[in-house]
């Protein structure tokens, strides 16, 4: 048969089926999911490297969302530049904190996995849909995080729907939250919470919404050994992405470097104040 053919893929790829990738890969390769693997023993593990602080924040035009560059090994910084925030497709995004390793995994399937939806149903999925899909596969790496390999994502976007930003925030049993106005996770995020509290208003532009986001990094790098400042020497800046209706947006080098400069003058003015307004 033509399909029992060496250069032909399996027949399971041509099969019609389920729109979800990740449902497919269950039936076809379960091996390859994120949180099949499990750890000998049951020990928990504690070495690999964790992704840190992540916020967003809702504005009048969709949301923003900004993650720290800084990954830790215990009490060693392992990287300088990872990246914790990406685009989940056109009009979302998603950040990662956690262990590093497993949160990429994930982020990579949702990816693949919203990409699949898309061609086989030719039409975007909801954000709603989205933020559920996430959810399940948060769920999946239960046995994993019970062993110390958590991976936490933060889910925002632009709802072409409701024509409003978005954000959901999930804990390690998958559970789903929606926010309001603004969150933020990892070991950074009770500062970064407060900086929020203080700084977010209503009606933001997209602009002073993507300050607002660095500040609360900034004041999460000043309590959380763990979160990583902006490094002007070494010129690296957080990771920061615009979603709205005109899609995933990622905020430029030379914009974060303006941003971080205003924000340390304005510390600078105040240091007894701590974060300024």
């Amino acid at each position: 048969m033509r399909g029992d053919l060496p250069d032909r893929l399996p027949a399971a790829f041509s099969t019609p089926g389920s729109s979800s990738f990740v449902d497919f890969l269950a039936s076809y390769a379960p091996d390859l999911l994120p949180g099949r693997p499990q750890v000998p023993g049951g020990a928990l593990i504690t070495v690999t490297p964790h992704a840190t602080t992540i916020v967003a924040l809702t504005y009048a035009d969709g949301i923003v969302m900004a993650g720290d560059r800084r990954a830790t090994m215990g009490t060693t910084i392992a990287h300088r530049q990872i990246e914790k925030v990406f685009p989940a497709d056109e009009f979302s995004a998603v950040g990662i904190a956690g262990t590093a390793g497993l949160a990429i995994e994930l982020v990579r399937l949702f990816q693949l996995e919203l990409e699949h939806f898309e061609k086989i149903e030719g039409t975007l999925l909801s954000l709603e849909g989205k933020a559920n899909r996430l959810a399940t596969m948060v769920r999946s790496n239960l046995g994993l995080a019970l062993q110390g390999l958590a991976a936490i994502p933060l889910f925002g976007g632009y709802d072409l729907h409701r024509r409003v930003g978005r954000i959901f925030s999930y804990d390690v049993a998958g559970g789903r939250y929606e926010e309001q106005d603004h969150h933020s996770v990892g070991s950074g995020s009770v500062f970064a919470r407060g900086s929020l509290k203080k700084l977010w208003t209503p009606g933001l532009s997209g602009d002073r919404t993507v300050e607002v986001a660095l500040h609360a990094l900034v004041d999460a790098a000043d309590d959380d050994a763990a979160t990583g400042g902006p490094d002007a020497i070494r010129g690296i800046y957080p990771i920061v992405a615009r979603v709205s209706s005109e899609g995933y947006e990622r905020i430029g080098s030379d914009d974060l470097a303006r941003h971080a400069r205003a924000i340390a003058e304005r510390r600078a003015q105040q240091p007894e104040r701590g974060s300024a307004s």
